[in-house]
């Protein structure tokens, strides 16, 4: 077991020609990488190739992996994409900030050419998204909310109060009834953060 140190965007543990990926990494490129810090293990395999994996520690940081749904927070917003930062990936809470990146055509499956991201996502909203790509050295994920169950979860409106969702692309504000267009989520309760 070799200790890894962490690091956001995945180290580099070998070539792909090398060895099979196995738990905690992901092949890309022809080199295989972590997707997780902790302990690197190789098991020599009877049909030829070892099978290299990673071995969470029980402190060690969890890393955002493609097809993971993760939940962020919206910092900021332009016409062609939002800036988030992603706090959980599933349930679990992570230690460090992930950048991530929602563009336009990633925001809903359907008339994506109709999107505008302001109608979707505002600064602060609390988002479901899925994780697409590892981006780049910047760790700055790309992700998407295409599906039904990703969107916005949470979102305040300019009285401070969070509003509720009364339709898949709009929310009001309980108390002033103002009503904001925004990409909602149709949350699965396993997904509910408390």
């Amino acid at each position: 077991r070799q200790p890894l140190r962490t690091r956001p965007s995945g180290e580099r543990l070998c070539s792909a020609e090398e060895a099979t990926a196995g738990s905690g990494t992901y092949t890309r490129h022809g080199f295989i990488f972590s997707s997780l810090a902790g302990c690197l293990e190789k098991r020599s395999e009877d049909s030829g190739l070892p099978v290299v994996s990673v071995v969470r520690d029980a402190e060690s940081q969890l890393l955002p992996d493609v097809g993971a749904v993760v939940t962020c927070k919206v910092c900021s917003i332009n016409s062609r994409f939002a800036k988030v930062h992603i706090l959980y990936v599933g349930s679990t809470p992570l230690k460090s900030t992930f950048r991530g990146t929602i563009r336009r055509e990633d925001i809903r499956a359907t008339e994506k050419d109709k999107v505008e991201v302001y109608k979707s996502f505002r600064p602060g909203d609390i988002v479901l998204a899925k994780v697409i790509s590892l981006g780049d050295a910047q760790s700055n994920y790309l992700l998407s909310t295409a599906e039904n169950e990703l969107g916005v979860v949470v979102a305040r409106s300019e009285a401070g109060v969070q509003m509720v969702p009364i339709s898949w692309c709009e929310m009001q504000c309980p108390r002033t009834h103002t009503k904001d267009f925004r990409k909602v989520a149709r949350v699965q309760p396993q997904f509910l953060q408390t």
